[in-house]
């Protein structure tokens, strides 16, 4: 008899939560279940998806990327999320890190810059029913200033710097998590201060694909 592809990807998804994420310190249970209940499967290419639990980014349409688990996972700790919060993520991609963000906070807003892609994430989280998602197209640079200010901003694609109009869009006390540089990047938390300034944390060497503007 052959094995079902769900039992199968069921406990792969085991072994990535406990292996690639919690052993690498990984802590905050809500994170951890979240990771567990989201099938990563379901938004990867049929050529990949056998991959989808393996402990690395995987190609996705339009030569973006699913970023790696454990660095979803790290991201979405570090943004110290609470239920009520409303956020912001900039790189919807193929809609992964979003949904796992949906698990925890009441309202996410993201943002793609290929229309394509926000399209088919649309079509995605619409089959897979999650309602506290909306997905837009357009320059993540700009931010989404008609929800600002947001609880937390995650960006899912590498700037040069710190974008000036997500920092204003971030509410006080708030936290954005965002990779930083260009063929050598950092993975940095920014908390938001009283006088509008930020501090800075950097957490470990990553790699992303960079985060590009709407060509005028």
């Amino acid at each position: 008899m052959p094995e079902d592809p769900e039992n199968k990807f069921e406990i792969e998804r085991r072994g990535m939560v406990t292996n690639q994420i919690r052993g690498r310190n990984v802590s905050d249970e809500k994170v951890l279940q979240a990771m567990l209940k989201v099938k990563r499967h379901l938004f990867l290419p049929e050529n990949v998806k056998r991959h989808a639990y393996e402990d690395s980014a995987l190609p996705i349409e339009k030569n973006q990327t699913i970023s790696q688990p454990y660095i979803v996972a790290l991201m979405t700790e570090l943004a110290d999320l609470k239920p009520e919060y409303k956020i912001l993520e900039i790189g919807t991609g193929s809609g992964y890190q979003a949904v796992i963000l949906a698990q925890l906070v009441k309202k996410v807003y993201t943002i793609e810059i290929i229309p394509e892609l926000a399209e088919q994430a649309k079509e995605r989280l619409k089959e897979l029913g999650y309602e506290n998602i909306e997905i837009l197209a357009g320059d993540g640079y700009k931010g989404y200033p008609q929800e600002a200010p947001f609880d937390a901003i995650i960006v899912t694609a590498a700037a040069p710097e710190i974008p000036q109009e997500l920092i204003k869009q971030l509410k006080t006390g708030g936290r954005m998590v965002i990779p930083l540089g260009d063929i050598f990047q950092e993975l940095y938390c920014v908390t938001k201060k009283e006088d509008g300034a930020f501090e800075q944390k950097n957490i470990i060497p990553v790699r992303f694909v960079p985060m590009v503007k709407v060509k005028k």
